[in-house]
């Protein structure tokens, strides 16, 4: 079965690692604790928090004591900066297609407009240190 919210693997990752970060604030955690961790290839993982980094949610250590742990305290970085780090801006349709042809009248109603209302503001409001208790070890 298909999921009707559609989220890139890349993302998905991104938004489960910085969680896992957050409830490991003291914690520096490597690539391949954290690929393990995700059930996820330890080369895709380490681009995305490449990307991560980049976008200065995250930030890396070097070294035989090195690993990754966040940029700042989980209840200042939200799940839409996280998202967009990885897939660029949330943008929202209020049509299936890529191109509106319902004359005004949507075959899905108001539907896709209210839950791209709804997911937004989920992101947007939910601070990762509100979802620690998913990864605390």
């Amino acid at each position: 079965m298909t999921n009707i919210l559609k989220i890139s693997e890349a993302a998905s990752l991104a938004l489960h690692t910085v969680v896992i970060l957050a409830a490991n604030p003291e914690k520096l955690l490597l690539t391949k604790e954290l690929a393990s961790t995700l059930r996820a290839s330890e080369a895709h993982l380490s681009k995305v928090l490449q990307r991560l980094e980049k976008a200065r949610i995250v930030k890396s250590t070097r070294g035989p004591k090195g690993g990754f742990k966040l940029e700042r305290p989980g209840d200042e970085i939200t799940l839409l900066e996280v998202y967009e780090a990885i897939d660029g801006k949330l943008s929202s349709s209020n049509c299936l297609l890529n191109e509106c042809i319902c004359n005004g009248d949507c075959i899905m109603g108001k539907l896709l407009g209210e839950l791209n209302n709804q997911v937004r503001n989920y992101l947007v409001k939910t601070k990762l240190s509100t979802l620690t208790s998913v990864y605390r070890r």
